[in-house]
């Protein structure tokens, strides 16, 4: 699969995917399985657990999490819009099913109870959303009298609905936020883009006031009493720029859920910032590379989907590691691919494997294009009446494609 020159399909598949963002990605796999196994024992004794039972739970759900990953960036662009579809329907199926049958965890009822495992059905619906929102705002743009703008804000509606019932604002923001990139992309008229952002700051100050537990990690944070988040401070302060060393840490014994919502301050405290600094750098990079992949796709559908992927997925780190150094309200939102949970690994690994599905490099010949894309990329090279092409005798050989 190495040598260029093999055919078959995992090598072709090899030499056309983003290989940058999948050492990242495995680089960001290997840390987080370290920074669980920092994290967990003191949880795990905590509550009654044998020290390595995160450890180990984190490790078999990291080989699925890859699976799934490779599994998924294999797919071509038809089959990435079956799974965003019909997972998409799913797991809002099973997100209005925690409203029924789901465990109540820290007064919110986010997760479905498999034996002895957990699934929370809204980080599923994350990559899902972005993919079927691209298809539909794709198909509003490109088909006439396709009204998708408004099945993308009505599924949206519904999305945003179950998710304040749960509650769970913060996987709110990350469905507002996508959904509101991928409208602003698809070409939504500056003025009602203005007039649906205007929309946001009401929405939070009704969250506000009738939500009790948003306002009160609001006025904690205004207020600057939030004890998790000044424990967390301590360890970025405790720790310094190189760290205490693996498992030294003490402050990790003070945090609530430190292998998950705050496995970001424990590694401040046990490798140091510069440590937390080469982390943001693999975010920032993966990050960096989806958003190119968006700018120069030719198909609207990838652009759409590409961006609404990358938005998530930094956009999710970003309000972990800010919740961490109390620059933002406490959230309790993992950081991909480190912290320790099923659904979180598994829809960060699902996440990536439709970002590199969708950026692979792909050719196709002008046979299978639409017709009116073939004139715009190959007008006719027979027509010696065209200066340009006739006395090119290659341009029908450049002509001849369309790289997307």
């Amino acid at each position: 699969m190495f040598d260029r020159t093999d055919r078959s399909f995992v090598s072709i598949w090899w030499w056309t995917i983003d290989r940058t963002v999948l050492t990242l990605t495995l680089l960001l796999s290997i840390a987080g399985l370290f920074m669980v196994m920092a994290a967990s024992p003191t949880v795990a004794i905590k509550i009654g657990y044998n020290e390595w039972h995160f450890v180990i739970r984190h490790a078999v759900f990291m080989i699925f999490c890859l699976i799934l990953m490779l599994g998924t960036a294999m797919l071509n662009e038809g089959m990435v819009r079956v799974v965003g579809i019909l997972g998409l329907l799913i797991a809002i199926a099973m997100i209005g099913l925690t409203l029924v049958i789901g465990a109540e965890t820290k007064g919110a009822t986010r997760w479905i109870s498999l034996g002895a495992f957990k699934i929370q059905p809204s980080e599923f619906a994350k990559p899902c959303f972005a993919i079927t929102c691209a298809w539909l705002l794709s198909m509003w743009r490109e088909e006439r009298h396709f009204p998708g703008w408004i099945f993308s804000i009505g599924l949206l509606g519904l999305i945003v609905l179950l998710l304040v019932l749960q509650p769970d604002i913060g996987m709110t923001i990350l469905f507002v936020m996508t959904w509101a990139l991928l409208i602003f992309l698809a070409g939504m008229p500056i003025g009602q883009v203005i007039g649906l952002a205007g929309l946001a700051p009401i929405a939070g100050y009704l969250a506000y006031v009738l939500m009790p537990h948003v306002t009160i990690r609001v006025n904690k944070f205004l207020n600057g009493t939030n004890d998790q988040a000044d424990i967390a401070m301590e360890s970025f302060s405790h720790g310094g720029l190189l760290g205490v060393g693996a498992s030294e840490g003490v402050i990790k014994k003070h945090l609530p859920d430190a292998h998950a919502d705050f496995i970001f301050a424990v590694t401040a405290e046990e490798y140091g910032i510069l440590f937390c600094i080469a982390l943001i750098i693999c975010y920032i990079f993966i990050v960096q590379r989806g958003f190119a992949h968006a700018q120069t796709s030719h198909s609207l559908f990838r652009t759409l989907a590409i961006a609404g992927l990358t938005l998530q997925f930094g956009l999710q780190a970003a309000i972990h590691m800010a919740s961490s150094v109390q620059l933002i309200p406490t959230k309790g939102m993992t950081l991909p691919f480190i912290s320790y949970g099923g659904s979180s690994l598994m829809t960060s690994g699902l996440t990536i494997g439709l970002l590199i599905a969708l950026t692979r490099h792909r050719q196709h010949s002008m046979a299978s294009a639409k017709p009116d894309a073939a004139k715009a990329y190959a007008p006719d090279i027979n027509n010696s009446s065209n200066p340009n092409t006739a006395s090119d005798p290659n341009a029908s050989r450049d002509k001849g494609e369309v790289y997307g």
